[in-house]
């Protein structure tokens, strides 16, 4: 676990020893603190193992995509934006 400084502008710099020099990474927002998940350079590949579906590509795409955009819609309505 590392302590981080965020500047004025928002930035965090990441601590050497986390490992995670020129990676992307997803960062979570939970509450009060952030989760960091490191993205796999071939992320297909390295979730090949452990990630099975009789799904194509394109498929799992498109519902991702229409889940994404049902939660936008609620998220927007429940900030009474829409």
């Amino acid at each position: 676990m590392s302590v981080v400084r965020v500047d004025e502008r928002g930035r965090m710099t990441l601590p050497k020893s986390l490992g995670l020099r020129e990676t992307r990474v997803v960062i979570i927002p939970a509450g009060s603190f952030f989760v960091v998940v490191p993205i796999p350079e071939k992320p297909l590949e390295a979730a090949e193992g452990w990630l099975s579906s009789d799904l194509e590509r394109k498929q799992l795409k498109g519902l991702a995509e229409r889940a994404a955009r049902e939660d936008a819609l609620k998220r927007a309505r429940r900030r009474r934006h829409l």
